[in-house]
């Protein structure tokens, strides 16, 4: 059955990759969790984005990847990994600063987001290297440099 992904494009951005390109970023953060279920991706503008970083984080300003892990309710056995929420300007913006591809952004921003719907964090410094350290392992495998350098 695999992993279904929806994408809901929202930017006026150009530069914003093809669904086989999300598909293959998710299903590599996946490893072999392929049956994970559903997975949305919506693409917005920096207004939707502050938006939704201000109602669900406090903080001000959008940021690049908001994830929103599926948690049933009693009752239901629904088969929903989660959403993901990416901000095409912040990404674009943070490529050039960071003197990235677009595309490498991208799949790391993907692969990021991915990894908190499977529950790994960075809010310590261990989860963080472990996080970091799986999210390098799974970028340089599809063939990008190593994300954190």
């Amino acid at each position: 059955m695999g992993i279904k992904v929806e994408i809901q494009n929202m930017s006026v951005n150009d530069n914003v990759p093809d669904y086989n390109q999300f598909r293959l970023w998710v299903e590599a953060a996946l490893e072999n969790e392929k049956d994970a279920g559903e997975l949305t991706i919506r693409i917005v503008n920096e207004d939707e984005g502050a938006a939704l970083n201000r109602d669900y984080r406090g903080k001000n300003g959008p940021t690049n990847v908001l994830s929103f892990a599926y948690e049933n309710s009693p009752g239901v056995n629904a088969n929903i990994l989660g959403d993901l929420v990416i901000c095409a300007p912040v990404i674009e913006r943070e490529a050039i600063e960071q003197d990235k591809a677009w595309s490498a952004h991208w799949a790391h921003m993907v692969i990021h987001g991915v990894m908190h719907l499977r529950g790994f964090d960075h809010i310590e410094e261990d989860q963080a290297t472990q996080m970091e350290a799986r999210e390098t392992e799974i970028l340089t495998g599809l063939g990008f440099n190593r994300p954190y350098e």
